[in-house]
This record gives structure tokens, C-alpha cells and sequence, in this order.
């Protein structure tokens, strides 16, 4: 297996069960309260992790009981915590209404996340010594770009979730080689309200893309062509919270269980960053590319479609899964339990 490295948020969730939405001005009564741990970031090395992948966490929580209790979350599911620092102010915090249709809405209040403004040396090796690192857009763009460039440095493969959608250098997602978005991301990253053409622009410039369509399952793009839609698994949903989380999880756990490590990127691709670069003359564009890479630096793991095909379908499946079950993490499956159902 080899190794995950996530850099994202660690949230504690605060999740309210109620029928519908209020109207503005209105107060309606929940049925369940739950204090659940989350953070897309946390939620995706989590999910790797019950997929028997080895990850890392880089982040930060606060000097309070949610810090704790986030960080012995993460050490008793395996992942290291090195990377995750303990900064001044509170835990970020998410705020998660659940509807008994299992449809949900959030608000985020970022905490400690916010302090993550740069790398320090610990965490930069992480990424170094990854097979692949994951991030999403819960900490501040700065590090994002950093957390990238270390990755394109080093030869490890980047798998990026545009959520919740922010500004981003020109040339960040050029220097991304798998993106996974759900249709709304996709949509606004593209201006495309078509799944596949989405998918198609999202990895036109290097790699691939996955675009995740709920019930209908998600379309999957290379190098600018669409591949097909992947079905998703029918089950009747409970609650909606971390399915994305999950699939992004499962699918790099998978992927990075069979990854090759050797055969590495094009230099097609790498020309297309330098382009996107120069094209874009900021310094922050310049850093998601692949200039500065030194010799030594080991080829990105190659993978390919089967593979690819094959990692959608475990991480369909372990998606399916938590969506059956409360919260974000307590809902995430296991290896076994997907392997299970596949077999």
C-alpha cells in the first residue's frame, strides 16, 4: 500500500435530524442532536484509511475538548498526526442541518483551519515522501498552492475536491492530476452544465476528472475525452452528510493499493503547466508547476483506466454505503465491508 498524505480540515460537526427547512423567521423543532467528528479533510483520511490506506493528516486543530477529540479520533483509526498542528483560538466547526429526507446543508466556521496559512518542514516532507496527496479548498488557498507545489516537486499524484468552491490561481488545476467534483463544482470551475463536458474541461489540461452525480453515479474524463458514466449503487439514503468525503477516500485507497509508482506524468503534461504558467505570469501559478523539479524527484504513479474503473467502483460502492447510516465518519464502511459486497 502506499502512502496518503491529506491536507485539509478538522471540523467538529454539529448535526441537527428535522423535517424540513425553517422559512426565515421561524422556528421548528429537531428530533437528534449529535456531536460528530468531521472536516472534509479529516473526513477523506478517514475514509482512506478504513480502506487500509496509510495517511497522513496534515492540518491544525485548537487548544480545546474538540481538538482532543479529533486528534484521538485520527490516531485510533491509524492515521499519523505529526502533521497536525495545535494552534491558539477554537477547532473549526460545521454546522449541518439533516432533513429526514437525508438531503443536508451546511455552514462551516473554519477555527483553527484558518491559522494553516503555510507549511512547516514536517509537513512539507510528508508530502514529499506521499505516493499521492489529497486537498480540498477548507484551508486558506496559500497552503493549497504550497501543499501542490511540494506534491508536482516530488513526484506525488494530486488529487484535488474543489470544495466549497473558491478563487484559484489559472494554473492550479492544470497542476491537479485528478479532480473530483461534485456536478455543482463542476459546473462552476467550467461554466459547463453538461456532466461530461465538465468532466472533459476539468481534464483537458493534465490527467483526469470525475464529476459525481448522486443516485446517478458520476461521469469520469482523461486528458480532455469523457470515458463514460459510472451507475452509482441504488440504496435508500439516511443521510447524505460525508458521501463525497467517502468516495474520495475509498477511490485513493484504491488507487494507491495498486499504483505503480514508475511510469510517471507526459512531458506533454508537464509543458502544458509551464504554458498555463507563463500564460498566467503570476508567481502563485508558477509554483503549482513543474519548473523547479529536481532530478532526483520519483515519476508520479501512472494509472490507468482499469485501474481507474476499478477504484470508481470500490469507491461507488463504499459512497453507497454511508449514505445508508448517520454522521460523516461514524457512517464511513470498512475494507471488509466493501469487499464484502463486491465479492
Amino acid at each position: 500500500m502506499n502512502r496518503i498524505a491529506v491536507l485539509g480540515s478538522a471540523n467538529m460537526d454539529l448535526v441537527v435530524r428535522q423535517p424540513r427547512l425553517p422559512r426565515p423567521g421561524e422556528t421548528i423543532f429537531g428530533h437528534d442532536f449529535a456531536l460528530v467528528p468531521g472536516g472534509k479533510g479529516l473526513n477523506q483520511a478517514v475514509a482512506a484509511a478504513r480502506q487500509g490506506g496509510t495517511v497522513d493528516f496534515l492540518g491544525a486543530v485548537g487548544r480545546d475538548a474538540y481538538g482532543t477529540e479529533l486528534r484521538a479520533l485520527l490516531v485510533s483509526e491509524g492515521i499519523r498526526v505529526d502533521g497536525l498542528d495545535t494552534v491558539d483560538g477554537p477547532t473549526g466547526t460545521a454546522h449541518i442541518t439533516v432533513l429526514d429526507s437525508g438531503e443536508n446543508s451546511i455552514v462551516v466556521v473554519s477555527g483553527a483551519n484558518a491559522a494553516v496559512t503555510s507549511l512547516d518542514e514536517g509537513q512539507r516532507a510528508a508530502i514529499a515522501a506521499a505516493d499521492f496527496l489529497v486537498l480540498q479548498c477548507e484551508l486558506p488557498v496559500s497552503t493549497l498552492i504550497e501543499g501542490l507545489a511540494v506534491a508536482r516537486a516530488s513526484g506525488t499524484f494530486t488529487v484535488f475536491t474543489p470544495a466549497p468552491v473558491v478563487p484559484l490561481p489559472a494554473a492550479f488545476l492544470a497542476g491537479v492530476d485528478l479532480v473530483v467534483a461534485n456536478r455543482l463544482e463542476a459546473e462552476e470551475f467550467t461554466g459547463e452544465t453538461d456532466a461530461a463536458r465538465a468532466a472533459e474541461s476539468l481534464s483537458a489540461r493534465r490527467g483526469w476528472a470525475i464529476v459525481t452525480l448522486g443516485d446517478e453515479g458520476c461521469v469520469v474524463a482523461r486528458g480532455g475525452v469523457a470515458l463514460g458514466l459510472a451507475p452509482a449503487r441504488p440504496v435508500r439514503p439516511v443521510d447524505t452528510t460525508g458521501a463525497g468525503d467517502t468516495f474520495v477516500g475509498a477511490l485513493v485507497a484504491r488507487l494507491a493499493e495498486g499504483a505503480a509508482g514508475t511510469a510517471g506524468t507526459s512531458g506533454a503534461a508537464d509543458a502544458a503547466d509551464a504554458a498555463d504558467a507563463n500564460a498566467a505570469g503570476g508567481a502563485s501559478d508558477a509554483a503549482v508547476t513543474d519548473d523547479a523539479r529536481p532530478d532526483t524527484a520519483r515519476a508520479r504513479p501512472e494509472i490507468s483506466e482499469d485501474a481507474m474503473i476499478d477504484a470508481i467502483r470500490w469507491a461507488t460502492v463504499a459512497a453507497s454505503v454511508s449514505v445508508t447510516r448517520a454522521g460523516a465518519t461514524a457512517s464511513m464502511p470498512t475494507r471488509a465491508e466493501v469487499a464484502a459486497i463486491l465479492a
